[in-house]
């Protein structure tokens, strides 16, 4: 069985990070999302407020006590929830195995991903630049044999780190980690092991596992394994893929209606690779193109084509030249893929009194 890798991702102050590329003024100011008024509570922070000792959770009338010239904007989550699906469109591209935590963390399992000469650790830089790129924030990423230590690692370095736990280093690693970086152990868990002066992964092996489950039951034996740096939890993937897509945001804008031409040969290389190695059991539905012209203006195009194994170069030359009426102008971004048809969806619909 093959060494699992597994790769954490966490977005660095993720609903102040998008309010600072939508307004760049914020960026040099401490800010926090939410905590207006009397009775409001921070949602997050930047670490410009995080310097003066605000939290996320914290109330904000405690928040600019402790930083007077906080300023606060109030949350916008259809944003948050749309630039979440930016980023988790991207780590899909790179694997199926993806199980996000919440809006701004998830797990990916690149055990048998070959892209990046099958390096878990230049994927993870790989899905950096590209977040940080089309996106505009920045990601942090844990790279190691499993989701706990990954889950450690994308915290090690941060903001806007990578930190790689090998395997060979997993023990030596583990034995000097303070139990409170391990997942689950709150202040309340921390001041008890503290109490049996417990604090390192080294004393948690040395109380043993006994002493542990006597103490804190289930937990316990939870804290004894990862101790030892062990964590067999698979990650969970609960979406169907309904679709598959590759796409390029350019540096310096395609000049025109030829040039997309030349880079559409390329995605359909890239689609196919990708097909290949996870969607060539699902039958296409339908094939799109997707383009963003200089100005910023997203246009997409779909049309049905059933019974297509491997899409070819002429199956989206009419979609992207139907989209394109000015073959003139430059384009930001260009982008194609499938969508799957779904046969365990109903095929026909009940009338309604029948």
């Amino acid at each position: 069985m093959p060494q699992r890798k597994i790769i954490h991702v966490d977005c660095d102050c993720f609903y102040a990070a998008v309010e600072m590329r939508d307004d760049p003024t914020l960026q040099a100011v401490p800010l926090a999302v939410g905590g207006a008024g009397g009775r409001g509570v921070v949602t997050t922070c930047n670490y410009k407020a995080r310097a003066y000792g605000v939290r996320s959770a914290m109330p904000g009338s405690e928040a600019r006590r402790l930083c007077p010239g906080l300023v606060t904007v109030p949350t916008d989550m259809s944003r948050y929830r749309a630039v979440s699906q930016q980023v988790m469109g991207i780590l899909r591209e790179l694997t199926d195995l993806v199980e996000p935590l919440s809006l701004d963390e998830a797990f990916l399992d690149v055990t048998d991903v070959t892209e990046h000469r099958g390096s878990a650790t230049l994927m993870a830089r790989h899905l950096r630049e590209r977040v940080r790129n089309e996106v505009g924030i920045t990601i942090s990423a844990g790279v190691a044999p499993n989701k706990f230590l990954a889950k450690v690692a994308s915290d090690w370095e941060k903001p806007d780190g990578l930190f790689v736990v090998s395997p060979e280093d997993v023990d030596s690693f583990v034995r000097e980690l303070g139990v409170e970086k391990l997942p689950g152990v709150g202040e309340v868990t921390a001041t008890r092991l503290h109490a049996l002066d417990v604090h390192t992964c080294d004393d948690v092996r040395a109380l043993g596992a006994s002493a542990l489950i006597e103490r804190f039951g289930k937990q316990g034996y939870r804290l004894f394994e990862m101790a030892h740096g062990r964590d067999e939890r698979p990650v969970v993937v609960s979406r169907v893929a309904k679709s598959l897509s590759v796409e390029r945001t350019f540096s310096q804008d395609l000049p025109d209606t030829a040039a997309c031409e030349t880079m559409l040969a390329t995605l359909v290389a890239d689609l196919n690779l990708r097909l290949s190695r996870k969607g060539r059991d699902k039958p296409v539905h339908k094939l799109f193109v997707k383009i963003r012209f200089s100005d910023f203006s997203t246009h997409t195009l779909e049309r049905v084509r059933e019974n297509i194994q491997e899409p070819a170069f002429e199956d989206y030359l009419p979609l992207l030249t139907e989209l394109v009426s000015n073959r003139e102008r430059p384009v930001r971004l260009l982008g194609l893929g499938v969508r799957f048809r779904n046969d365990d969806a109903p095929v026909a619909q009940l009338r309604l009194f029948e």
